[in-house]
């Protein structure tokens, strides 16, 4: 296919052809027609227990048990508790003890705190990764050609289609909650180690063959507050910790100190507050980068100042999201994961209005409708964007996998603005490049790239063109901003990679590929 959405020198449809260990097939992104999956559902068999009075078992070991686990089956887990999450580390070290081997972990995303899994892959307990992102070891074991299989990354939205086309096929779910009770009425919101929202275990729960709920606080029948409702839990068990909550709020989570972001983040409220869309009962989502976050302060005060209240606003909440809802400038808050302290709180505090929702009701472009479909206006992060709009948020400059496709392509898709934040230079790079070393977000969907330099609209939305231009925020092309950027740093060297040895197949959230990420050679593997 010839099209500057898709790179077809590192994915077309006879390179898909070629690759092994994928048990479903595999279609190139074709940005001009949407891939809808030829299996339709993945019903699992109705529960034949009779009358239980509890699902309470003994410990881990019994529960997989219970399940049937076996060698070459797969097991999900979910992300919420992000760098301070303990439940995969026990889930694997029974799984370990027990000899099972060859499993496929299929999990909402991965982090640094999950990069003991090397070792596992290493020993054949783990042969295959299904995932939003990789990090740290994890990220260069995989990009280093380690794993015999490709890992597939999936956007938050593309994670609960394939789950319910039947793409993806869950064998045991272990699902972390903070409080549940014996039969298995479960949330994130309360007990020793809160996380808010559970949204990313909803849909395994009701979709995976055996769904095993993991609490350190079980509470007496029935929960006060039920997320993940009983009727898709076959056990329960309890341990001693399922995680550290106050390692929720990462790197990635922040305000800007930095005076280049502060600069992005007001050209971003420059932007939104100019368009017809900035009314009253708007809607938005914010990403967690510093700059695109910290556009809510000077958009907070244009609200004030107008006297406009948002209708609700989606995705990871954080705090901040919260602080609006509080002041009343924002009605509703829709959270599939809680990304701070006060955000998981807040679920708890004020049910009425801070709502938790699954990821297929966030972000699966093919259920009746997410709710992205709805959003006025989406602000995203970026690594490096070409200069055909197409974004990378996984792959570092040196070729490693290093992030995560989160709800990038989900919500540029789906909203009516779509605004991606990103420095000019990063480091001693140009973060304005010819070509992405990834595409997450094609192109076709990102309407606005803001950075410290000026804005770009892309071409395909004239609408914006024309209203923007009569403003005083500075407009200008990619390719200005690229030239601008290599005049100071240079340009940057092509990475080398092995296109013979995929590591990673980046689908898109319609179910099919939009692009492969390869092994990167580096200067000693030339010399070796």
């Amino acid at each position: 296919m010839n099209s500057k959405y898709v790179n077809s020198k590192r994915m077309n449809q006879d390179i898909l052809d070629k690759i092994k260990g994928i048990d479903y097939p595999l279609v190139a992104f074709n940005p001009d027609q949407e891939h809808i999956s030829t299996v339709t559902t993945a019903k699992k068999e109705l529960a034949h227990y009779g009358v239980r009075r509890t699902k309470v078992l003994a410990d881990l070991k019994t529960a997989i048990k219970e399940t049937g686990l076996a060698d070459g089956m797969t097991i999900s887990f979910h992300h919420h508790l992000r760098g301070g999450d303990m439940v995969v580390a026990q889930v694997m070290t029974a799984i370990k003890e027990m000899g099972i081997k060859d499993l496929t972990i299929a999990a909402s995303s991965l982090t640094g705190a999950h990069d003991f899994l090397v070792d596992y892959m290493k020993d054949g307990t783990v042969t295959g990764i299904q995932t939003s992102g990789l990090r740290d070891k994890m990220g260069e074991y995989i990009s280093g050609g380690n794993l015999a299989k490709p890992v597939i990354i999936r956007s938050h939205g593309g994670r609960p289609r394939a789950i319910e086309s039947g793409d993806l096929k869950i064998d045991v779910a272990f699902l972390a909650a903070s409080s549940s009770d014996e039969m298995g009425n479960a949330n994130g919101s309360l007990g020793k180690a809160p996380f808010g929202s559970i949204g990313y275990a909803l849909t395994d729960a009701q979709f995976a063959r055996k769904t095993v709920v993991i609490t350190d606080t079980l509470v007496p029948f029935p929960n006060p507050e039920i997320a993940l409702s009983q009727s898709y839990v076959d056990y329960v068990v309890e341990v001693e910790s399922i995680g550290d909550p106050s390692k929720i709020a990462g790197g990635a989570i922040r305000l800007t100190a930095s005076p280049k972001e502060e600069i992005i983040a007001q050209n971003i409220a420059g932007v939104i507050t100019s368009l017809p869309q900035f009314k009253e009962g708007f809607s938005m989502q914010m990403g967690t980068g510093g700059a695109s976050l910290s556009a809510i302060t000077p958009i907070r005060q244009a609200m004030i100042t107008r006297g406009i209240k948002a209708g609700w606003c989606l995705g990871g909440i954080t705090s901040h999201q919260v602080d609006l809802l509080k002041e009343g400038l924002v009605s509703e808050l829709f959270d599939v994961q809680s990304f701070d302290a006060g955000a998981g709180l807040s679920v708890h505090e004020n049910p009425l209005h801070h709502h938790v929702i699954s990821a297929s009701q966030y972000a699966n472009g093919q259920n009746d409708s997410p709710f992205v479909n709805k959003l006025d206006f989406v602000i995203l992060s970026a690594l490096e964007v070409d200069v055909n709009f197409n974004v990378n948020v996984i792959t570092g400059s040196d070729g490693v996998i290093r992030g995560a496709s989160g709800g990038h392509s989900d919500t540029a898709a789906g909203a009516e603005v779509s605004i991606v934040a990103v420095p000019t230079i990063r480091g001693r790079l140009s973060s304005i490049v010819d070509e992405v070393q990834t595409i997450i977000t094609p192109g076709n969907t990102v309407d606005i790239v803001v950075t410290d330099y000026g804005i770009a609209i892309n071409p395909l939305r004239q609408d914006l063109i024309d209203i923007l231009s009569k403003t005083s925020l500075p407009i200008k092309t990619l390719e200005e901003m690229k030239a601008f950027a290599e005049g100071i740093v240079g340009k940057a060297d092509a990475i080398k990679y092995d296109y013979s040895h995929p590591v990673a197949l980046v689908e898109y959230r319609d179910g099919s590929i939009n692009d492969i990420i390869y092994k990167a050679i580096k200067d000693d593997d030339e010399e070796a």
